[in-house]
């Protein structure tokens, strides 16, 4: 019997093994080696699970709860992640390579979210309407939208959870949240915390499993209501082809090639660390990472001089060691992409600055590049490569910089750094992405909205109005008149 880490399904309130007796092995990137097998869900796994989440919403101990009391159940969990975001973020970083500072900070940071919502969950209002028949009382009600199917990838699990189970918890769903086939340990150690609260049996589950016999059966279940997607834009067309099944009312938080624009007024210091944070940060392994560096031409030269300054000082090993900078990265099937996308932007004439190869560190690990363009045409400018690559291209006038930042399909996150208040207002509104930082980048919170534009996707997550996506309205219509109803053949 193998001694290693063994995480299984948590389905109705129980962990188990899938039907199918289907186990995969966890990949630790830092070694290349297997740290742990995990259970992987069959088709006959999520019909258990929908009719649980279904049982879940007739069930009085939810169906019947008050929105406070679910608040209450919100604020348990929270705390319940706080006090083991240690733990959590250790396994996050065995199983992913993300630095045990980010998963450990992020981690503990997420708790907030349920927090945010535990606090929504008695806010949420109907309203009296005014309407214009006098013998008639007319109100609407926010009612739970239903079973939901909340589907993460294997990049910053606990937030993008978060972001999914916490508002529709709030509103009083059942939930099925489905892990990545890669790296899923921390989602089902979160479920073992999910556990402990005193959620009824059924209201949360969590599987993981690869595409045909996990995700599909899960996306186009007919007893799905909701289904809240992150991940590439390629199978969020195979979920929205899945949910004409079943007609779900579907979110979609997809992928990115964020520009991070630098002007000629701004300071240089500032904006290299923005351009770090926003490549490197992570090992650039974000949905939101900064990888189209779009710079004033005056002051190019300055700032390729200050990232290449910096970058020296990066420490790339051990996601464990609190000195670490960059970690490996989670697969590598994305160290091989990144070498072939190299070898095409070199091709096209771009220089590499730094970097450009493995880092001799046995693993998953690459090291930081700086890639020097001089078309928007070179591949690192176009595709989404998870890793740790900054591509940077310059501009002469502030037109061509806006016109540069939306030339993409993608429209998640981008950055300004300009001193300027009147610019900053100017071109961030200009620019067509769902989320925009200036003078800072990779910033979140769970009051703020986030999503995208164009192939980055639709919906938000986060913020106050997110609870509402899992609701519907309801409305109810009283007669207030002593008089029977008169002819039955005229609407009234």
């Amino acid at each position: 019997m193998s001694d290693l880490p063994h995480y299984p399904l948590y389905i109705a309130g129980e962990f188990t093994a899938g039907a199918a007796g289907q186990k995969m092995d966890s990949i630790n990137p830092a070694t290349g080696a297997v740290w742990a097998t995990f259970d992987c869900a069959a088709p006959a796994d999520i019909d258990r699970a929908v009719a649980a989440a279904q049982a879940a919403l007739d069930n009085p101990d939810w169906r019947d709860m008050t929105a406070t009391a679910r608040g209450k159940l919100l604020y348990r969990l929270a705390d319940l992640i706080a006090e083991n975001a240690g733990a959590l973020g250790r396994i996050e970083t065995t199983d992913s390579g993300k630095l045990a500072a980010e998963t450990t900070a992020q981690t503990g940071y997420v708790a907030d979210y349920y927090r945010y919502y535990a606090g929504l969950a008695d806010k949420v209002e109907g309203a009296v309407l005014p309407i214009d028949k006098p013998d008639m009382h007319v109100f609407t009600q926010r009612l739970p939208i239903g079973v939901v199917a909340a589907v993460v990838p294997w990049n910053a699990q606990m937030f993008l959870a978060a972001t999914k189970l916490a508002p529709a918890l709030a509103a009083g769903c059942s939930v099925i949240l489905k892990a990545s086939e890669v790296a899923p340990a921390p989602m089902i150690a979160f479920a073992r915390l999910i556990d402990q609260v005193g959620f009824p049996k059924g209201v949360v589950s969590v599987v993981t499993g690869d595409a045909e016999n996990c995700a599909i059966p899960l996306t186009r279940h007919p007893g799905i209501d909701r289904i809240a997607f992150t991940g590439g834009p390629e199978t969020a067309r195979h979920v929205v082809r899945n949910s004409a099944e079943n007609f779900a009312v579907t979110t979609l938080e997809l992928g990115g090639k964020s520009p991070i624009l630098v002007f000629d007024d701004a300071d240089i210091d500032a904006a290299a660390n923005g351009l770090i944070a926003g490549n490197f940060g992570a090992s650039g392994q974000s949905c939101v990472a900064g990888t189209r560096g779009l710079v004033h031409r005056p002051i190019y030269n300055a700032l390729v001089a200050a990232i290449t300054d910096k970058a020296k000082g990066l420490r790339i090993g051990d996601p464990h060691d609190p000195g670490t900078h960059l970690g490996p990265l989670c697969t590598i099937a994305q160290v091989t992409r990144i070498e072939e996308t190299l070898v095409t932007a070199r091709a096209q004439g771009a220089k590499i600055a730094f970097g450009g190869m493995r880092a001799p560190a046995g693993g998953h690990y690459f090291n930081p590049t700086l890639v020097l363009c001089d078309s928007p045409d070179v591949e690192t400018l176009k595709v989404e490569m998870f890793g740790p690559v900054m591509s940077l291209l310059p501009f002469d006038t502030e037109e061509e910089a806006i016109a540069l930042a939306n030339d993409s399909d993608f429209g998640l996150g981008s950055g300004v750094f300009t001193q300027n208040v009147a610019r900053a207002h100017r071109v961030s509104r200009r620019i067509r992405s769902g989320i925009t930082w200036v003078n800072t980048y990779r910033a979140i919170s769970p009051i703020a909205p986030f999503g995208g534009f164009k192939q980055s996707g639709y919906g938000r997550e986060a913020g106050a109005e997110a609870i509402l996506d899992y609701t519907r309205t309801k409305t109810t219509w009283i007669n207030t008149s002593e008089e029977p109803m008169s002819n039955p053949f005229v609407m009234r």
